[in-house]
């Protein structure tokens, strides 16, 4: 199933075009156009799903191998010192295009945007960290 309103799927069906640097049946991997580091990719499900909440549990471990495959290759042509892999759900927590994507990017020492991902701690008292860890036990 796909979304004509998304870009994504434009994407994916060839409708925009891309820089490609992986597909298969279930799967397109693109360079983002818009990148944070040299080679920073979108690993895009040619199905759509908004986000982790409406994904496929099978299909979202498929897509989390493929990204260590990804990860791995990237790091080997491209030398870079690390590498973040960042899945963001929904507008608060910095999701742009509804459509299930994870950004794969590599990670340079000394690099412009080195301290991407960076944030405030917060601090919690023990009886906060007690409450948080029983609220959230399966």
């Amino acid at each position: 199933m796909r979304d004509e309103n998304c870009v994504f799927c434009k994407i994916i069906e060839g409708k925009i075009p891309s820089n490609t640097i992986y597909e298969d049946e279930e799967f397109k991997v693109i360079l983002d156009i818009s990148p944070a580091s040299k080679g920073h990719a979108l690993l895009l499900p040619k199905e759509h799903y908004a986000d982790i909440y409406e994904i496929d549990e099978e299909l979202l471990g498929r897509a989390m191998k493929l990204a260590k495959k990804l990860a791995i290759h990237m790091t080997e042509v491209l030398g870079c010192d690390g590498f973040n892999i960042l899945q963001n759900n929904h507008e608060v927590a910095g999701q742009t295009v509804f459509h299930f994507h994870m950004h794969l990017i590599p990670r340079y020492q000394n690099a412009k945007n080195d301290d991407i991902l960076m944030w405030n701690h917060e601090s919690f008292t023990a009886e906060e960290f007690a409450e948080i860890r029983d609220a959230l036990k399966l």
